[in-house]
C-alpha cells in the first residue's frame, strides 16, 4: 500500500478538495484531504492516465509505415511504441490498426506497459482502406463472420472503414465503401458480442451511415467532399442529438507544416470541430499515431492544441476528452478515467494547473501505471 500526494488532484471531472490518493493492488482504494505520510510530488496536478483512442501500433511513424510493415521486427517494434505513449502519460490505448492480431498478443503479454485495447485489424471492403492489414470482408454474411473472429481472437472494439482514406490509393474518403445493410450488420454483430464499433468516416455520407447503424463512435468526422470540406450542420444536430462520440484527429509536432492540399482544408476542418463542440457532440480525442512522422507514438498530449484553437474546448474539456469521456467510449469507464475509489491506479502527475493551461499535459511530471511509478 502507497500513498501519493499532489497540491490538486483532477479526478477526471473537476479539480477535487483531496490531496493524496491510497493505492493498494494497483487499484485506488481511498482518497484524502490530505496525508504527511506520502510520496509527496509536490506542486503537481494528479489526474488520470490519458486514453488515446486511436493509435496504429503497427505503424512506424516514418516516412513509409505501411512499406515497413512486413519488414521483419514488427513486434517489437509495436511494444516499443506502446513504451513511448506510456512513457507520454498515456497508461490506455485503443489500437484501431492491427496486423495479425499482434496487438492482441501485446495486450496479454506486455504487462509493463499501457492497457492496449484492440480492435484487430479494421474491417474494410476488398483492396479498401488499409487493406494491406488484412481486414478485407463483404457482403453481410463475410462481415459477420469478421466481427466473429475478432471477438474470438479477444478483440475489445470492432473498426469498419466506413469511407475510403487517403493512406490508400484507390480509395476516396469522401465515398462509402459499404451498403448501409453491410454497415448495419457489422454493429449488429459487434453489439451481439458485447463489443463497441466504431467507423472510419471522413465524408457526412460516411458519418451519417455509421450514425444510422448504431455506431457507437465515429472516428475523424472531418466533412471531407472531393475537393474540400463541407460541414453539415444538420447531421451535426444528429450526431449531438444521438450521444454517439465523435473520435476527432488530434495532435501533430510542434512546427508542422501541412502540405498544400492540407493547408487549403485546415479552415473547414476547424469550422467542423466548431460546429461539432458547439452542438454538444461528446467529442474524444484519437491521435491516429504512428501514421507519419508529425505523429510519433505518445503524441496525444499535444492534442489539446487543435481541441482549443480549433473546437473551442476549454482546458478541463480538454482533460474530460482525454480521460473519463475517452474511457466511456472505450467501455472501461467501471475503472479507468477517473480518480476514485475501485479505479485502476494508472496516474498521471504534470506541474501547475492544466485546468488553466493543457499545454502542460506535454511535460509529464511522473506516470503511475497500475500504482507503479514508471517514470
Amino acid at each position: 500500500m502507497q500513498t501519493i500526494r499532489a497540491q490538486r488532484i483532477f479526478d477526471g471531472h473537476n479539480l477535487i478538495h483531496s490531496r493524496a490518493v491510497v493505492v493498494d493492488g494497483g487499484r485506488i482504494i481511498a482518497l484524502l484531504d490530505d496525508a504527511e505520510d506520502a510520496l509527496d510530488l509536490g506542486d503537481v496536478t494528479l489526474l488520470p492516465g490519458l486514453i488515446d483512442t486511436h493509435v496504429h501500433l503497427a505503424f512506424d511513424a516514418s516516412l513509409d509505415p505501411i512499406g515497413h510493415l512486413d519488414e521483419d521486427g514488427l513486434y517489437e517494434r509495436m511494444r516499443t511504441a506502446a513504451q513511448l505513449h506510456l512513457a507520454a502519460g498515456v497508461t490506455t490505448i485503443r489500437d484501431l490498426g492491427d496486423k495479425d492480431y499482434l496487438a492482441i498478443k501485446l495486450a496479454q503479454e506486455f504487462t509493463d506497459g499501457p492497457e492496449i485495447l484492440s480492435a484487430g485489424a479494421p474491417i474494410t471492403s476488398p483492396r479498401g482502406h488499409c487493406w494491406f492489414l488484412g481486414g478485407e470482408a463483404e457482403g453481410e454474411k463475410g462481415i459477420r463472420e469478421a466481427v466473429r473472429e475478432r471477438a474470438a481472437r479477444g478483440a475489445k472494439a470492432i473498426k469498419m472503414m466506413v469511407t475510403g482514406g487517403e493512406m490508400t490509393p484507390g480509395t476516396h474518403s469522401h465515398l462509402l465503401q459499404f451498403t448501409p445493410a453491410e454497415i448495419r450488420a457489422a454493429a449488429e454483430e459487434a453489439h451481439l458480442h458485447g463489443l463497441p464499433i466504431t467507423g472510419h468516416a471522413h465524408a457526412s455520407v460516411g458519418i451519417a451511415a455509421a450514425l444510422d447503424a448504431g455506431f457507437d463512435s465515429i472516428e475523424h468526422v472531418s466533412f471531407l467532399t472531393e475537393d474540400g470540406v463541407s460541414p453539415d450542420r444538420e447531421l451535426i444536430a444528429r450526431l449531438a442529438e444521438s450521444g454517439i462520440f465523435a473520435s476527432l484527429t488530434v495532435g501533430v509536432l510542434p512546427g508542422f507544416n501541412p502540405p498544400p492540399v492540407i493547408a487549403r482544408r485546415l479552415p473547414g476542418l476547424a469550422e467542423g470541430m466548431r460546429l461539432l463542440h458547439a452542438a454538444g457532440v461528446q467529442i474524444i480525442g484519437g491521435s491516429d499515431a504512428g501514421i507519419g512522422p508529425v505523429k510519433p507514438h505518445g503524441i496525444l498530449p499535444y492534442g489539446g492544441e487543435m481541441l482549443v484553437d480549433f473546437a473551442g474546448c476549454t482546458p478541463t474539456e480538454v482533460l474530460r476528452s482525454f480521460t473519463s469521456l475517452a474511457a466511456r467510449a472505450c467501455r472501461v469507464d467501471d475503472r479507468k478515467g477517473r480518480i476514485a475509489p475501485g479505479f485502476d491506479a494508472d496516474l498521471l502527475a504534470v506541474a501547475g494547473d492544466p485546468t488553466k493551461d493543457h499545454r502542460l499535459l506535454q511535460r509529464p511530471a511522473a506516470v503511475f501505471r497500475r500504482g507503479i511509478r514508471t517514470s
